[in-house]
């Protein structure tokens, strides 16, 4: 029996299965009982106990060649080496005389920066989805492998049990930058096996000078002209990259290199949640054969997807390689941005649909990542609640928020990048008043006047709280909609509102970062004293 090195790792498997295909790993998910085939071709499972991501059980291991280079905290916590080990040891033991799926693969479309991934995968269904998530050997690839730069190591079988492997619930994902090793354990969420790959790119490419970013990207297919975009879960990251009139280069983890952007990904991992062909046309008909579909409800019967139930979950999603959209740009790579977007999902309703920011702006938000969540997804909770996540990707940057953000600031002064804030939020009062949010057709015409350069000859106004430039007017959207104040009926509980979100916004950035240079938190928020 060919066991590829795994043997190495201790791991005495009752079989191995290396790169297989799609359609062969569809059909060992279905014989093993993983899923079931739905109406389209895609693969359906459940992902139990855990249906997104585990924060509390995320840890890095914490050794003398990384101690100085992580910002530890609530998000990046520490491990001893000693109970990484004895936990992988007992994940090892587990995988012994059970089958097992191989993928090796590649992280960064850029071959200057690229990186070898090897993964080792109790289920052929989360074996499938990290075979259309990163980048694909070609054959020749494949032979020429050699030895991986790093190692995942995913057991949702096997439980921890937190009072003997000191962590804090039957899963544990952790990470061993040094070791060049990452365990999953107690988690069928496959974004886990995802998200871990970002999390060790995102320390390795800034030794690179390359700027690891939570972004989609896409470009010109005539002029080649790039924009990525920045945003937390919800935002419209994926749909708004997914433009029929742009080639799309990535739905979510890039790097910005001298030479360009390029995709960390092969794939895509898009959110269900009220999928409908008429707004997200790209999306919707990339879940077919070779996608892999997680906490979706089907119909038993009829094999219908019914996208619009979360009873599951509200985070349903599918993953599938990036050229099951049409116009995706391969291999994956583009030029220099021309524009940088930041996305956020205002609840509140105050935020402009789109503001102009100039280089400490684009500082201050960088570093802030704000969006918000909707009243009532928590008991007890009547009013939007504030999301500020470093860097919109806070859980997966392990190193200090200034590392990024310098290298962000000396790439927009370096290649003079424009950067605009997009709400892609409420309109004309809060979520919880009942409002709705921005037109999915207005948005994407307001981020087509950013990308093509009709705001350089359009009149912007001041915004006196939120301290940022927007636009009077825009093709295809109606003036009125660009006022953000003027869309509320009620001016003054405007105010109050924009106020209180202002004074939210410097909290949060003072109590993070007091050490941020003057010029970036003066480009903040100015809440009015006599509101």
């Amino acid at each position: 029996m060919e066991t590829y090195g795994i043997e190495q790792l201790g791991i005495r498997a009752k079989a191995v299965y290396r790169n297989l295909e799609p359609a062969q790993l569809t059909e060992f998910a279905i014989r093993r009982g993983e899923g079931k085939l739905s109406k389209t071709g895609a693969l359906v499972v459940t992902t139990g106990k855990y249906t997104g991501r585990s924060p509390k059980d995320k840890f890095i291991v914490d050794t003398d060649g990384v101690h100085n280079e992580i910002a530890w905290g609530k998000v990046n916590v520490p491990i001893t080496r000693e109970k990484f080990n004895a936990i992988k040891e007992q994940m090892i033991q587990y995988l012994c005389d059970k089958e097992v799926f191989v993928f090796d693969g590649f992280a960064g479309a850029d071959k200057k920066y690229t990186q070898k991934f090897r993964v080792i995968n109790e289920l052929a269904s989360q074996n499938m989805f990290i075979h259309q998530l990163l980048i694909r050997p070609t054959k020749e690839e494949l032979a020429n492998y050699g030895k991986a730069d790093y190692t995942i190591i995913c057991a949702p079988g096997f439980k921890c049990d937190p009072e003997r492997d000191g962590v804090n619930s039957e899963a544990c994902i952790a990470i061993d930058y040094e070791a060049h090793t990452i365990i999953i354990a107690g988690s069928q969420y496959a974004g886990e096996i995802k998200k871990s790959v970002f999390s060790t790119m995102n320390y390795v490419m800034t030794k690179k000078n390359v700027l690891p970013m939570h972004c989609s990207a896409n470009m010109d297919p005539s002029t080649h002209e790039t924009a990525v975009f920045f945003g937390l879960s919800g935002t419209g990251k994926t749909t708004l990259s997914a433009d029929p009139s742009r080639k799309l280069i990535g739905d979510d983890e890039h790097g910005w290199s001298p030479d360009g952007v390029f995709n960390f990904e092969g794939g895509c991992y898009a959110k269900c949640i009220n999928l409908s062909a008429e707004n997200e046309p790209d999306i919707y008909n990339a879940i077919k054969f070779g996608s892999l579909v997680e906490n979706v409800i089907m119909d038993e019967e009829t094999r219908e997807f019914d996208f619009n139930d979360g009873s599951l979950t509200e985070n349903t999603r599918v993953g599938y390689p990036v050229d099951y959209i049409n116009n995706s740009q391969i291999p994956s790579m583009g030029g220099i941005p021309k524009v940088v977007i930041f996305l956020t999902a205002d609840a509140f309703g105050v935020l402009p649909p789109i503001s102009r920011l100039d280089k400490n702006a684009a500082m201050y938000h960088f570093v802030t990542g704000f969006t918000s969540k909707l009243a009532g997804t928590e008991r007890g909770i009547t009013e939007p609640v504030p999301t500020f996540s470093t860097l919109f990707g806070e859980p997966f940057m392990p190193m200090d928020a200034s590392v990024y953000a310098k290298m962000l600031g000396d790439k927009l002064d370096q290649y003079g990048t424009k950067v605009y804030l997009v709400n892609t939020g409420w309109a004309g009062g809060s979520a919880s008043m009942g409002a709705k949010r921005m037109k999915l057709s207005y948005t994407r015409a307001m981020v087509t006047a950013a990308l093509n350069g009709t705001f350089d000859n359009i009149e912007f106004k001041h915004h006196d709280v939120f301290n940022v430039d927007y636009p009077v007017s825009c093709p295809n959207v109606p003036d009125e909609m660009l006022d953000a104040r003027g869309m509320w009926a009620d001016k003054e509980a405007y105010d109050v509102q924009a106020n209180k979100l202002a004074t939210m916004f410097n909290d949060n950035f003072s109590s993070k970062y007091p050490n941020m240079p003057s010029e970036i938190v003066n480009a903040g928020p100015k809440p009015l004293s006599r509101v």
